[in-house]
């Protein structure tokens, strides 16, 4: 009750001082390029209910049509406005509103697609008893994952193999520790990680830093750089 209560007022007091802010990127999407001002894609909320989210549109009409759910740092759907409202994390301001209705809380799990709420297993399923949130400890731990995901040529399977697995380990983290002292904690880091993208809190220390998944992201492409120049070789030879 007392966390429903913050999220309410919070969110509330939130909208309204931010609201030149929210107007603001709205204005630039507008003009920016065509489309909505918002992204209204299908998460999956408490218990598994699909909801659809309030997100600044950071990307071009029908990106998901395009590509999968995962970003890079150079996929070439996002927006010149998108760049900058996604390295400010703005995009998420706008998931307020979804705190408001109550599909979201300010603290939780990061909502993921529907599809992707099938492959939890076990004690995995736990995180969908909690409604998901704004930011969680896995938010503060992958703060720059469009920088992370660089250069993949399928950033999807990366984020599986790379992120998902420390992601849900942090969600499993949160849900057994949470408290309201610990949400306010977690509000404060995450504007703390915002200007400072390199700092690590001390609750951190010992997870995969960036630098390190970044090591394996490089990994990853390379394999794949070698994979094309073999199946090239392969097809040349048959020619």
């Amino acid at each position: 009750m007392l966390k429903r209560l913050f999220d309410l007022t919070v969110a509330l007091v939130g909208l309204i001082v931010f609201s030149p802010l929210l107007l603001g990127i709205a204005l630039w999407i507008k003009l920016d390029s065509p489309g909505p001002v918002f992204y209204r894609g299908r998460r999956a909320g408490r218990h598994g209910r699909p909801f659809r989210i309030f997100k600044f549109r950071s990307m071009v009409m029908n990106a998901d049509r395009l590509g999968g759910p995962s970003t890079s740092g150079d996929d070439p759907r996002v927006t010149r406005s998108g760049r900058f409202i996604r390295r400010f994390k703005l995009d998420e301001l706008s998931q307020l509103f979804n705190v408001i209705l109550g599909d979201m809380s300010l603290v939780g799990p990061r909502p993921e697609v529907v599809d992707k709420i099938e492959t939890l297993r076990g004690e995995q399923r736990k995180i969908l008893e909690l409604r998901p949130g704004i930011t969680d400890w896995a938010s503060i731990w992958n703060a720059d994952e469009g920088r992370l995901l660089e250069g993949t040529a399928d950033p999807d399977a990366v984020y599986e193999a790379v992120i998902r697995p420390t992601k849900l380990r942090l969600q499993m983290l949160y849900y057994d520790t949470r408290s309201f002292w610990g949400d306010l904690k977690i509000i404060l880091y995450t504007i703390v990680k915002i200007f400072r993208k390199d700092w690590v809190p001390k609750e951190l220390k010992g997870y995969p830093t960036f630098a390190e998944m970044r090591a394996e992201v490089e990994k990853i492409i390379a394999e794949e750089a070698a994979q094309r120049r073999g199946d090239s070789f392969q097809f040349s030879a048959a020619a």
